[in-house]
């Protein structure tokens, strides 16, 4: 895995929750692709035309709030977004997509210094973060050891795989 993660932005406001980030009526899709199609819907209905994989989602504070369904970080994998970067995140939707393999890192101020379309590159491990458009930088919260050990296996369950082996 690579500790540097660049890519477009897609900029968001405040208490963007679970329901705008999946909305609820597709949860009984269970298809990755299916699941991708709808990424984002309920806040910005052009989100899955224009991502790719690797680009970056900022917002500001609370991003993830609402429901405990882990639907919000699975669509976002399905993306293929490379990080999360946010002024604050709801708790579960933070671990959530932490296990499977999204970073996502608390930036006081990102959401001032970003605009959508601005490139962005972030270092998961000192929390350095550059927005290569303006030049302007802006210091995250690195991430933890232990998180980075999830990451760089893809999530926590092939973590735990990895360390005890597939068949115990």
């Amino acid at each position: 895995m690579n500790n540097v993660i660049r890519g477009k932005a897609f900029v968001y406001g405040a208490n963007i929750d679970t329901d705008q980030i999946y909305p609820g009526r597709f949860l009984d899709l269970t298809d990755p692709e299916l699941v991708a199609q709808h990424a984002m819907e309920g806040a910005d209905p052009q989100f899955v035309k224009e991502v790719r994989p690797g680009d970056i989602i900022v917002a500001a504070t609370n991003f993830g709030c609402g429901s405990s369904r882990e639907h919000a970080a699975v669509t976002l994998k399905a993306t293929g977004v490379g990080a999360v970067l946010a002024e604050s995140f709801g708790r579960i939707f933070y671990r959530n997509a932490i296990n499977l393999g999204i970073p996502l890192l608390v930036c006081p101020g990102i959401a001032k210094m970003v605009k959508r379309g601005d490139i962005i590159a972030v270092d998961l491990a000192t929390g350095s973060v550059i927005n290569e458009t303006t030049g302007a930088t802006a210091k995250a919260q690195p991430l933890s050891d232990y998180v980075l050990e999830i990451l760089k296996n893809g999530g926590i369950k092939p973590m735990i795989k990895a360390q005890y082996g597939a068949g115990s």
